[in-house]
């Protein structure tokens, strides 16, 4: 069963369930594409919760030593298997060899983020240079709006989708309170049509056409963590750049759940963390990407 180019997956149900000649909820779809699944191995790599070691769990009705179906990887990612062997070899220099532990070994410490930004060019599609892995999303996020968000009384307005994650909701505010600015003015939100649950990619264009010339930075979701959309960021990369917007993401429900090509559609910034759908752990370092094209001309606040 080879996936037909550019599929959606809502299409490969239907077409698998057009195969076994049952409803696309019949049992035996999610059993074909497991079967078919070139990653399923992977599965193999990570700790999956064991049902009686839930605390929710009523053990009366499922089997406890059964794994958990896990859906939290939008929370935090499972644990893989290798992590302990990791942590306990840098213990181990730690002791042995103290601070000589910061420029010694396979991983010296004093560069340990940038062991591993190799890794993460492919994951979200960018040039090595345009990566940095430090702090935490938001933290991030308020860096990189510091350098893009210059507003000006013609030019001061930041774009964002409805319910937008919290944290990012927050720190939209919070740099435009640093502006001077009305949130109530600046603040410009764009919501759903009334009766549905996600946005039509037309109905962002339009705004951005009509209102572009008095928005400074576009911050939207890549995938919206409260709906699963996952937005057109090439389309609205694209439409704001047009309108003289920079144009970024946060990738928080993006990174390593969906294909990025960030460099490639020509995005200005974008931030993400680790712990969801990296796998890193709680606390793992967050990404920040600022394009190339940037590298000589913004500068920080």
């Amino acid at each position: 069963m080879e996936p037909l180019p550019l599929e959606l997956p809502a299409d490969t149900v239907q077409r698998v369930a057009s195969e076994l000649s049952c409803h696309p909820t019949d049992e035996k779809v999610a059993l074909r594409l497991d079967e078919e699944d070139k990653l399923r191995h992977f599965r193999e790599y990570f700790y999956i919760p064991k049902m009686q070691d839930l605390p929710p769990i009523d053990l009366s009705l499922v089997n406890k030593d059964e794994d958990a179906i896990y859906f939290l990887g939008n929370s935090l990612g499972l644990q893989p298997k290798m992590v302990k062997t990791y942590l306990e070899e840098e213990l181990d220099k730690w002791a042995k060899i103290g601070a000589y532990g910061h420029d010694i070994g396979k991983r010296p410490w004093i560069t340990g983020d940038e062991t591993i930004i190799g890794l993460m060019n492919d994951i979200v599609g960018a040039n090595e240079k345009e990566i940095a892995l430090m702090n935490g999303l938001t933290v991030n996020l308020h860096l990189l709006l510091l350098s893009f968000f210059k507003p000006t009384p013609k030019r001061h307005k930041i774009l964002l989708e409805a319910k937008a994650f919290p944290s990012d909701h927050y720190a939209i505010e919070s740099q435009l309170q640093l502006h001077g600015l009305n949130i109530e003015k600046s603040m410009r939100i764009i919501k759903p049509r009334e009766g549905e649950e996600t946005w039509r990619t037309e109905d962002i264009l339009e705004v951005i056409e009509k209102e572009g010339d008095s928005i400074a930075v576009i911050l939207f979701s890549g995938l919206h963590f409260y709906t699963g959309q996952l937005f057109n960021i090439p389309a609205i990369t694209k439409a704001g750049q047009a309108k003289g917007c920079f144009v970024g993401f946060d990738l928080a429900h993006a990174v390593g759940n969906v294909e990025l090509h960030l460099h490639d559609w020509g995005v200005d910034f974008a931030c993400w963390c680790s712990y969801k759908y990296l796998n890193s752990g709680a606390g793992g370092l967050a990404g920040a990407f600022v394009h190339e094209k940037h590298a000589h001309i913004i500068k920080p606040a």
